[in-house]
């Protein structure tokens, strides 16, 4: 709810500032926003940050101090309320409905009370459409409430791409939406690594007393830190064979080609454990990018070609 205040707050005080062009005390904002002036300071160091697409000087919204009353010399369009157009509207509400239907989304009334607002705000009832559920399995929720509760879990599960059906334990991290089904994302004590795992092929799922500790097992950062923006992003086409990749491995993309093959884009700790992973999928993965990882494949691939050579 904080962060909700401080945006409508941020959003309020352009216009509060311009419609007050001689100045207002630093004081004076603070008590007719109900905070302190500390906080009013803070809220004008991020506007100072913020502005129109380039973010260079002219963009950004400007702010002067003299002495102790604040103006706005320039309100990069904020100095009006924003209003929208029905299309706009539209967007907003449609994926506002996709999110409300989202495993592992828990304030549901907070999504209810944004669309009422936001019908309010459109000036009438966006267009009613039918959004399609992003999630068939009506188990996510269950498995929302396991990641949720803390706990390891054991969990009994059938791989497509192997055809065989095993027992492993799992500290769960969080559940994700991919391309219709939804996946439990966590560590598994079996693999060493963290896996996908999609819900409907789960066939059994018993939790444990014991805490699920994914991060202390793995010695790797966050979840969220573990597909950051920093990690190298590969992008393979794969086969048959392989397709059972993106079940199994998190994906940023994953899109069909006109050949049968599937395209994936992945994040990975390390561009030496891509070779390596990329070369125990035989020919039935193809490096796209970067060329740095597909020149190390071909090579060590020579390479091992080379020791089967018949000697001359």
């Amino acid at each position: 709810m904080m962060v909700t205040n401080r945006l409508a707050r941020l959003l309020n005080l352009v216009p509060y500032l311009v419609s007050r062009p001689e100045g207002v005390p630093m004081s004076e904002i603070a008590a007719d926003f109900g905070v302190d002036v500390e906080q009013v300071q803070a809220d004008l160091t991020m506007l100072w940050m913020c502005g129109l697409p380039g973010y260079g000087p002219g963009d950004l919204i400007d702010i002067a101090f003299d002495a102790d009353a604040v103006r706005v010399l320039f309100a990069a369009g904020m100095d009006r309320p924003v209003r929208l157009a029905a299309h706009e509207a539209l967007a907003l509400s449609v994926a506002l409905r996709v999110l409300a239907d989202t495993p592992g989304v828990g304030d549901r009334a907070a999504i209810a009370s944004a669309l009422d607002k936001l019908a309010a705000a459109a000036g009438e009832a966006p267009a009613d459409v039918t959004v399609r559920d992003t999630v068939t399995d009506p188990t996510a929720e269950k498995y929302a409430a396991l990641v949720a509760s803390g706990h390891a879990a054991r969990i009994t599960y059938y791989s497509a791409h192997r055809d065989t059906t095993s027992e492993r334990v799992v500290d769960p991290i969080e559940i994700v939406v991919a391309e219709g089904h939804a996946y439990l994302r966590a560590w598994c004590r079996t693999a060493g690594e963290i896996r996908q795992f999609r819900i409907d092929r789960i066939d059994a799922c018993t939790e444990l007393d014991e805490p699920s500790e994914p991060l202390r097992l793995t010695n790797q950062p966050a979840p969220t830190a573990f597909l950051a923006s920093e990690l190298p992003r590969i992008e393979l086409l794969l086969g048959a064979g392989a397709k059972g990749v993106s079940d199994s491995y998190p994906c940023e993309e994953v899109a069909g080609e006109p050949d049968g093959r599937r395209r994936v884009v992945m994040r990975v700790r390390d561009l030496d454990w891509a070779r390596r992973f990329v070369l125990g999928l035989g020919g039935e993965a193809e490096v796209v990018a970067p060329a740095e990882l597909r020149d190390a494949v071909r090579q060590t691939a020579a390479f091992a070609l080379a020791r089967y050579a018949p000697a001359a």
